[in-house]
């Protein structure tokens, strides 16, 4: 495979995409380590694929939950509600979700370069997988297992969208601040992360959208055109692997709870302070 990755290269850092992306243990701290080993070179390219094969990771949410993405409420109003009412009674789901995506795209375009910054940072990735870990430690203790009886009204959407800014923060995991923001809501463990893989859908297409036009703006369309095969498998790959993370996921953390993904992120964070102490470089990519 020509371009600025092998077929190898890409289908493992693909792999670590669709494993990582929705499971509550920062896909950015992996993707550190990933690209360390593989020797992978922090090219443009390279930058702008990691953010682009989330595309495949998002079909496999739609795939997954296709009956909530296209389903319309039909369940009948009173006669004197207004058309403003009934139109977000009707796209209820879709309204919810962009009540819960407005803050964090808000605050990503008003603090865009700031986020960057931070992500130049190994430390900041590895302290937030760290410190992060050690409070799934106790998460499950803190707010429990939830209730069915819980709905998910306008203001608890909103609640869990800013949770969700807290992600901006490299090696905090998206995923991570949703479900723990949905569990502070009075979500079960199940709703809360499943909720926390519908919000995933418009904010990591939002992120995929404005990376691939901010490289077509800096001149990127022969990288994009040298490397479209790269693409094509990486996108194909993520969406397969992140179907069976998704369906791993929800059933072990119904069962399991957060422990073991506070105690996974502690040893991968450590990984990479003790990599970066001994002075590898870690250059994010």
């Amino acid at each position: 495979m020509e371009g600025d990755l092998s077929l190898f290269q890409t289908i493992v850092i693909a792999i670590v995409e669709g494993l990582t992306e929705f499971l509550p243990v920062s896909s950015t701290g992996h993707m550190i380590i990933t690209q360390h080993i593989l020797g992978v070179e922090s090219t443009d390219f390279v930058k702008a694929f990691t953010f682009i094969i989330q595309f495949g990771a998002i079909l496999s949410v739609v795939c997954l939950y296709w009956k909530n993405f296209f389903h319309l409420n039909h369940t009948p109003m009173p006669e004197n509600c207004t058309p403003v009412k009934r139109f977000l009674h009707k796209y209820d789901f879709y309204w919810k979700l962009l009540v819960a995506f407005i803050p964090a795209a808000v605050l990503g375009l008003l603090f865009s370069d700031m986020i960057d910054a931070m992500l130049e940072s190994v430390t900041v990735v590895a302290v937030m997988l760290i410190a992060g870990g050690i409070f799934m430690l106790f998460c499950d203790k803190i707010f429990g297992n939830g209730s069915e009886k819980t709905v998910l009204t306008e203001k608890r959407s909103f609640f869990i969208g800013l949770f969700q800014c807290i992600s901006m923060i490299p090696g905090v995991s998206r995923s991570m601040a949703t479900i723990v923001g949905g569990m502070a809501q009075k979500l079960t463990r199940k709703k809360a992360a499943e909720f926390s893989f519908f919000l995933a859908v418009p904010t990591m297409f939002a992120a995929t959208v404005y990376k691939m036009a901010k490289l077509f703006m800096d001149g990127g369309t022969e990288i994009i055109s040298t490397n479209l095969t790269t693409l094509i498998v990486g996108n194909v790959v993520a969406f397969i692997v992140a179907l069976l993370a998704i369906k791993f996921f929800i059933s072990f953390v119904t069962k399991y709870g957060f422990v073991a993904f506070g105690w996974y992120r502690i040893i991968v964070g450590s990984i990479i302070l003790i990599m970066s102490f001994l002075g590898y470089n870690l250059e994010l990519a």
